[in-house]
């Protein structure tokens, strides 16, 4: 018979916590992913998680610091989706394939694209928010820099790395809101540009 794992009443009172932290996370994305952030205040979100504000502040000190945990929550996901596709893609065309996924997660969670255009544009953060955010921002830059090191060109690979992380976003920015296409056929052209890019900067 197996021993059940030891577990006391501090672990579980830890777990509770980050699961309603969790929670607050997850209210706080829906919230952004329709509202700017400069519209958005933590009663929004309370609402949107079914709690009181006064609960979100034993989690979180202020909007900028949830903001920030909700957005490299994407920053994971698109890291952990990277590294999927290079484990799984060894000797096809990784670059294609890491411009394609890009694009299609950001098309499909639209908030984090939002959360990360109000950085690029017009967020001002607290100097510990900044640090974690530019750590964020070289773990995604290292990733395509890794994968121009492997061959993918033979000029600077930290140089191109910025260089096609700043073609993509041109691709979403410009084209996300093309009036007069449906989604589908937004999707489908931000696509064909992203390889468009991805094999010319091979």
């Amino acid at each position: 018979m197996d021993i059940p794992e030891k577990q006391t009443f501090a672990d579980l009172k830890k777990q509770e916590q980050n699961a309603r932290r969790d929670v607050i996370i997850d209210a706080a994305e829906r919230v952004f992913g329709v509202k700017p952030f400069h519209k958005v205040n933590i009663r929004d979100i309370a609402g949107e998680a079914g709690i009181s504000h006064a609960t979100i502040y034993r989690y979180f000190p202020d909007q900028q610091t949830l903001f920030m945990e909700a957005f490299l929550r994407g920053v994971e996901e698109i890291l952990t989706r990277i590294d999927a596709i290079a484990a799984n893609n060894p000797s096809g065309n990784l670059l294609e394939a890491v411009v394609a996924d890009f694009i299609d997660f950001l098309t499909q969670k639209d908030h984090y694209f939002r959360m990360m255009t109000h950085f690029m544009l017009d967020g001002e953060l607290a100097p510990d928010l900044v640090e974690k955010l530019n750590n964020a921002a070289r773990d995604l830059l290292n990733r395509l820099e890794a994968i121009f090191a492997a061959g993918h060109t033979t000029e600077n690979p930290r140089a191109m790395a910025r260089a096609l992380f700043a073609a993509i976003n041109g691709v979403l920015i410009s084209f996300r809101n093309y009036p007069g296409r449906d989604r589908q056929a937004i999707f489908d052209h931000m696509q064909f540009l992203g390889k468009l890019i991805a094999r010319r900067f091979s």
